[in-house]
């Protein structure tokens, strides 16, 4: 039996995050069959920049790039900052989006998940990464989108809540494409 790789993108630095404690509990817990790889290395990336993108991309940008191409699927999981999605990850995806229609991204299923302690869940910042996935040529999965507010949930230890987090991760992992009707 082949595995599943998915590639998971988090969208705080912070080593106490709860986004990143999300990523990890669903890496440790994760089905038969499928191995979640937390991508490291997102804070070293530079702010994206054309003209460090030529030949040679900066080692950081290519170590991103190699392990998210390596992977058959894509997760991220982040919070929301100030109504929109986390520096760290707009600037993942701009380097992911490159070489542009041939980047890391292109053709990979995505899906956003994650919490904010707000009663929105940070579906603002999931809405944004969506949208920029999408552009970068990933097969976006809205409808996998979970959007945990924080406020009067554990969600790290509530069940219904790690049900819908992994229900979306079953579901990122179980999509197949539609075969292709253009003659």
């Amino acid at each position: 039996m082949s595995q599943t790789r998915v590639a998971v993108l988090v969208g705080s630095l912070r080593a106490d995050s709860l986004n990143r404690k999300i990523a990890e509990l669903l890496a440790a817990d994760a089905p038969e069959g499928v191995v979640l790889d937390i991508v490291d290395g997102l804070e070293h990336l530079p702010f994206y920049n054309e003209d460090l993108d030529g030949e040679t991309a900066p080692e950081a940008a290519t170590h991103v790039r190699r392990q998210v191409a390596a992977a058959d699927r894509v997760l991220v999981v982040t919070p929301e900052y100030n109504g929109t999605m986390p520096a760290v990850l707009n600037n993942a995806i701009d380097w992911l989006s490159r070489p542009y229609g041939a980047g890391a991204l292109v053709a990979k299923p995505f899906a956003v998940v994650g919490t904010t302690p707000t009663p929105y869940g940070g579906r603002w910042a999931h809405a944004d990464a969506n949208r920029s996935a999408n552009v970068a040529g990933a097969v976006v999965l809205e409808d996998l989108t979970v959007s945990q507010p924080g406020i009067e949930v554990d969600v790290l230890h509530d069940d219904e809540v790690l049900g819908k987090l992994r229900g979306a991760l079953e579901a990122l992992v179980a999509y197949e494409a539609a075969p292709s009707t253009a003659a």
